[in-house]
């Protein structure tokens, strides 16, 4: 029973994300409720279906870029010829999650423009240090006889890299992808600050015109969205 339950829950809650995307017009009642002096009370400027599209359009290009940087950076300074790169690479994946995205896409804008570049610049640079931390963690992690023994049995360096380390690193790489995707999902409404079509539009135009009920249709879409995608990444865990 527990597995069908694990295997149901993915499916439960993007069942349950595209039952709040289309119904959200029929529960004007229920927001008429949290905000009963705004006339308008859903939120019409795009359809629901488009945003979560064009988020989880963004966060799938910025988590593609981040895994490919973030992995890539972290096996080459776990080769022999790259480790004094180490200490440089783990300080400039934490100085990109503690830089504020916000701060990121002030100073992207005058180069990149308006619209989804800098937000994906921005999602990319937050998303490295999970990615590059559980990397170097699970190769570090291997037990060094497991490595002898594959040198020792011929296997090149480049064999043991794709048949050995990652394979026997994928969960914990994993966990760091699925850290970040999370984190992601939310931190990409601030692309609507600047032109960007996310999930964050309904929100900022809530705060604009002080309407609770939008902020709060943009606010529980992009929690559906990370849940939905959160325990997807646990599935893959599990198997």
């Amino acid at each position: 029973m527990s597995g069908v339950h694990r295997l149901r829950t993915p499916l439960a809650w993007a069942l349950l994300l595209v039952t709040l995307m289309l119904l959200m017009p029929q529960l004007e009642g229920v927001f008429r409720l949290i905000a009963p002096d705004n006339r308008t009370l859903i939120y019409q400027r795009d359809s629901f279906a488009s945003l979560v599209v064009n988020h989880l359009m963004l966060v799938g290009v910025a988590s593609l870029c981040a895994i490919v940087v973030g992995m890539g950076a972290a096996i080459l300074v776990t080769r022999q010829w790259g480790r004094d790169f180490l200490p440089l690479v783990g300080q400039l994946a934490s100085i990109g999650q503690t830089f504020p995205p916000v701060a990121v896409l002030a100073l992207a804008v005058p180069v990149l423009g308006f619209g989804s570049t800098p937000t994906i610049v921005a999602l990319v640079l937050y998303g490295l240090l999970p990615i590059v931390r559980n990397t170097l963690v699970g190769i570090q992690g291997i037990n060094p006889g497991v490595m002898e023994s594959a040198r020792g049995m011929g296997m090149s360096g480049r064999q043991i890299l794709w048949q050995v380390e990652l394979p026997l690193a994928r969960p914990v790489i994993l966990a760091g992808i699925r850290t970040s995707v999370t984190i992601n999902i939310a931190t990409a409404a601030i692309g609507s600050t600047i032109g960007a079509r996310t999930l964050g539009d309904p929100i900022i135009a809530g705060i604009v015109n002080g309407n609770t009920a939008f902020i709060l249709q943009g606010a529980l879409l992009i929690a559906l969205l990370a849940l939905c995608v959160d325990s997807l990444f646990e599935r893959l865990q599990l198997r």
